[in-house]
């Protein structure tokens, strides 16, 4: 008298619903049914639910315990690959607990990477200016985003607030005396931190088009323009 798929979930802890998805993806055959049409399970099919659940509880997936088969010795192959993976799992979330630890110290937004939160605990920085800072720690090198993040931690200039509170229906004496003003303020500012421009650089035209792209969706035409011969102005 064989076990119901009730019985054999009961039998191995497991949920009737785990069951039917191990056979659903291979890892647990079929058993024979009864006259009645009735599913019965034998006890190598309990051995090999609680040898599955066994495996995941060591950090297994489903789709590794299916390549091993059901005569499982010793892999050391998929052991040691597994405790590479768990070890790159652990890192992970001490990286996590440590950012969440900065984070709650300083109350700073969760949304945003922790040095750039870091940076804008004073609040200085604009939405847009948020949003381009986390678009750009999402392309720049660790020591590209170090020097960028060292610019944010820069006081806000009158200029620099100028130009955050830059209306679209800007005049052009208004745009103009801004760009006169920011040209200097961001040529010592490139001058002292090369490395985000590098870093930019490095990811070639396509990387420059992206943000470019970006600049244009987070920042309003005034800004824009006022960028653009910012960036002449530094050319020149």
């Amino acid at each position: 008298m064989g076990w119901s798929t009730r019985e054999l979930a009961d039998l191995a802890g497991a949920t009737v619903k785990a069951v039917r998805h191990y056979h659903d993806i291979g890892v647990l055959d079929q058993p024979a049914r009864a006259s009645n049409g009735y599913k019965q399970y034998g006890v190598a099919h309990l051995l090999r639910v609680l040898q599955i659940k066994r495996l995941t509880a060591l950090g297994f997936s489903l789709a590794q315990i299916a390549a091993m088969g059901e005569e499982v010795r010793h892999p050391e192959h998929a052991l040691r690959a597994l405790d590479a993976e768990l070890e790159a799992t652990i890192e992970r979330m001490q990286r996590a607990r440590v950012e969440l630890e900065l984070i709650l110290r300083h109350s700073a937004r969760p949304d945003l990477p922790p040095d750039i939160a870091l940076a804008n605990r004073n609040g200085e920085l604009t939405d847009a200016d948020q949003s381009f800072a986390t678009y750009l720690s999402s392309v720049l090198d660790p020591r590209a985003l170090d020097a960028y993040t060292e610019i944010l931690r820069t006081p806000a200039t009158p200029a620099g607030a100028d130009f955050d509170e830059l209306p679209t229906d800007a005049d052009e004496s208004t745009r103009a005396d801004l760009v006169v003003r920011m040209i200097p303020e961001v040529a010592a500012l490139t001058d002292k931190h090369p490395g985000v421009i590098a870093g930019l650089t490095a990811g070639g035209q396509r990387t420059m088009q992206d943000v470019m792209d970006v600049m244009s969706e987070l920042y309003n035409p005034a800004q824009l323009d006022v960028l653009r011969r910012v960036g002449l102005g530094l050319r020149d």
